[in-house]
């Protein structure tokens, strides 16, 4: 289980830095701000809807997984692994080499439900979450290392539970700072966004290049000594 937990937040870590949901956090705070409003219950609603969209998605694809699993007799030799390695690596290649920015816009329609009623907001989270849920290559790799066990663990929806929630901080910690008044806290928050929205696509797409490069390396020097 230990050995799990480090790859696991490696993922989470770089769940994060997703720029839509930080930009959606941030566009909730600045126009709660234009309209002197608070931006608790806009901000809260959204992120409760991603957490609750990703979280059970995420134990879903995992039962679903290891339903899968139980049901057809697959043995996982040597080869299967080192194959589904490769391919793994080569898909982290290509997200680091298409991936864009183009994602830290938030939707037009998520605001206008935002600015209409606040509450109402947890559904424009449900749709962004569970769109994330299921393209997410972090988190989908996560999910897989999970069900590929040969034992579950005993408190694995926790975990899932737990690195959904890790991957919010950031929309968190933003969301926080906005409720204090003081100007250290606003300059923080600006500052924050600003090396987030700057650094994070670079961070991911370089950590994705890398982890995607050991992968294939790893794939074909154990390939080689296979045949």
């Amino acid at each position: 289980m230990p050995a799990l937990l480090l790859p696991l937040a490696g993922f989470a870590f770089l769940d994060s830095l997703n720029l839509l949901n930080l930009g959606v956090t941030t566009a909730v705070v600045y126009d709660s701000r234009l309209s002197r409003r608070s931006p608790l219950p806009a901000g809260l609603s959204f992120i409760a809807g991603v957490f609750t969209a990703t979280s059970t998605t995420g134990v879903c694809i995992v039962l679903g997984l290891t339903f899968l699993t139980q049901r057809v007799d697959i043995e996982v030799t040597p080869t299967v692994r080192y194959w589904g390695q490769l391919v793994l690596g080569l898909v982290l290649i290509a997200v680091a080499s298409l991936s864009s920015s183009n994602g830290r816009q938030p939707p037009a329609w998520a605001l206008n439900v935002a600015r209409r009623s606040p509450w109402l907001f947890a559904v424009a989270g449900l749709v962004v979450g569970l769109g994330q849920a299921l393209t997410s290559v972090p988190y989908l790799s996560a999910l897989t290392m999970i069900s590929a066990r040969d034992e579950l663990p005993t408190a694995w929806p926790l975990v899932v539970v737990a690195y959904c929630a890790g991957a919010l901080v950031p929309a968190l910690f933003i969301l926080g700072l906005s409720v204090r008044k003081t100007m250290r806290a606003r300059r923080l928050q600006r500052r924050l966004v600003r090396v987030l929205f700057k650094y994070g696509p670079i961070v991911v797409r370089a950590l994705f290049l890398a982890i995607g490069v050991l992968l294939v390396g790893d794939a074909l020097w154990h390939w080689r000594a296979l045949w």
